[in-house]
């Protein structure tokens, strides 16, 4: 699936030097770049929104501490 991707002159830069010096392709490294990260996105989006549908269904939150105390830790 082709993508365009808009980078900064420092990441167009930086990415064509590591390139150069390994001998392996730009594409290689962005998707070595997204391999990385995205497990850790899904993730923190997921995250985010098990707590808004929380929250919607009427529900209150309460911080670390409280919970804690609350299971006597």
């Amino acid at each position: 699936m082709p993508l365009s991707v808009r980078l900064t002159p420092e990441e167009e830069s930086r990415l064509d030097a590591l390139a150069s010096r390994t001998g392996r392709s730009k594409t290689f490294y962005v998707r070595e770049a997204i391999q990385a990260h995205l497990d850790e996105l899904e993730e923190r989006y997921w995250a985010d929104e098990v707590v808004r549908d929380y929250e919607a269904a009427g529900k209150q939150s309460r911080s670390a501490s409280e919970l804690w105390d609350e299971l006597g830790v």
